[in-house]
């Protein structure tokens, strides 16, 4: 039986090791935080909102397929396979953050021994699986080069749909030496039901990685940057974009006041720390700045403008039905209102007033208790399909920030609609 160490317990690991344990392996998973430890050796998963999840470590956990444990070292010194999926930030220059891989690494080094697989799925700048995390573990370790397998296979999944992508996508591989790739690749093909697409080497497979990344943000800055044009024009962005998008050479995306998560704002710059990209680079500026186009569309459409006036922003998550708020666009609004001198609160059925508070937001209620000026969609959650607008006391604006509401639903609350990409 393959022992394997899932070393993040995440919205990512912790399925990946729910799944391993499902397909026959025994999986120790590793975490910092001893409340998902707990949580994961009572049976109970400790990440919400992931289809299937909860069924799927109760089922491993009742086997005695699925343990978990703070001691990351004496896992790995135990298993045969180690998976590490830690999140790789940028910190406030918009510089890679190794942080939490660095700390992951140590503990993995530590218990590292001759011939065990190591395989990196946290997304990295390319060369970084070779020459950073797989140097420290060197080092650390005190293992020479080509003693342990050591390989790069990005995760490709969506929160809310984990399961799926993962028995959906293939699966992308690359080794820093041949017989590590195949090593990989055997294992994953051991463990997944895609195909496994074994990549020349681990510095193609991190770039197909940030590849993905910078297409989507590239093509959301296009429909954001068209939506504009559309409204200069006087011409509706949706229903032009639906024509496009009628033969198959157009693929345009939907424009919105921002884009959030761990994902796409993050790892184009991990692309460009290293090479000169000048459309990533303005893509990036184009996205990073709907937040400041959304107020103006809200100053104007606000009678005497935002100064002194109540904003309540509906979605602190980056996506509608997600609890994660990294990166959100919600927190670049909140700013941008809040410099034209307007009182922000922020709505969102997932979290926790003092969860809001802790981001340095105000939170509020629904229907708030407080008069409302505006209204701004951020993220739409299943839970505003239904929102009866008419209890937002005293509110004349509707700003549709994901273009998600009919603006005859919203008129109908007696309130004015507009939205990115609509006169």
């Amino acid at each position: 039986m393959t022992k394997v160490a899932v070393v993040g317990l995440g919205k990512i690991g912790l399925p990946l090791a729910a799944l391993f344990a499902a397909k026959g392996a025994s999986v120790i998973g590793c975490d910092s935080d001893a409340a998902v430890v707990e949580a994961v050796n009572a049976g109970r998963s400790p990440v919400a909102g992931e289809p299937g999840l909860p069924e799927a470590v109760a089922k491993a956990h009742a086997a005695g397929a699925l343990r978990a444990t703070t001691d990351t070292t004496a896992a790995v010194a135990e298993s045969g396979v180690v998976v590490v999926i830690v999140r790789v930030d940028i910190d406030a220059a918009q510089k890679v953050d190794f942080g939490r891989l660095d700390a992951a690494t140590s503990a993995v080094a530590r218990g590292l021994r001759p011939g065990t697989l190591v395989v990196l799925e946290s997304t990295v700048p390319v060369g970084a699986t070779r020459r950073h995390f797989g140097k420290r573990l060197q080092i650390e370790s005190g293992l020479r080069a080509g003693s342990f397998r050591l390989a790069y296979s990005p995760e490709r999944v969506s929160s809310g749909s984990v399961f799926r992508d993962l028995a959906t996508y293939p699966k992308v591989v690359g080794g820093v030496d041949a017989a590590s790739g195949e090593a990989a690749a055997t294992f994953y093909r051991q463990m997944l039901d895609a195909e496994v697409l074994l990549l020349a080497d681990a510095e193609t497979a991190e770039f197909a990685k940030l590849a993905e990344a910078v297409y989507r943000d590239v093509n959301i800055a296009l429909a954001n940057e068209l939506a504009k044009a559309a409204e200069a024009l006087g011409v509706d962005y949706t229903a032009a974009a639906a024509a496009a998008n009628s033969q198959p050479y157009s693929h345009l995306h939907a424009p919105g006041v921002g884009v959030g998560g761990h994902c796409i704002p993050v790892y184009p710059h991990f692309l460009l720390e290293a090479t000169d990209a000048p459309l990533v680079a303005l893509s990036r500026r184009v996205n990073d700045t709907m937040a400041a186009y959304a107020a103006d569309r809200l100053e104007e459409a606000v009678k005497g403008g935002l100064t002194d006036k109540t904003v309540l922003i509906l979605g602190l998550a980056y996506r509608g039905g997600v609890k994660e708020a990294g990166h959100s666009s919600a927190l670049l609004l909140a700013e941008e209102l809040k410099g034209r001198r307007a009182r922000v609160f922020v709505h969102d059925p997932l979290f926790s007033p003092d969860e809001i508070a802790s981001l340095g937001l105000e939170a509020s209620g629904w229907p708030p208790a407080e008069r409302v000026d505006a209204l701004v969609l951020q993220a739409m959650h299943p839970e505003y399909g239904t929102l009866d607008l008419r209890r937002a006391q005293g509110c004349r604006v509707f700003l549709d920030g994901r273009g998600a509401y009919d603006r005859s639903r919203v008129e109908a609350a007696g309130m004015r609609y507009i939205a990115i990409g609509k006169p």
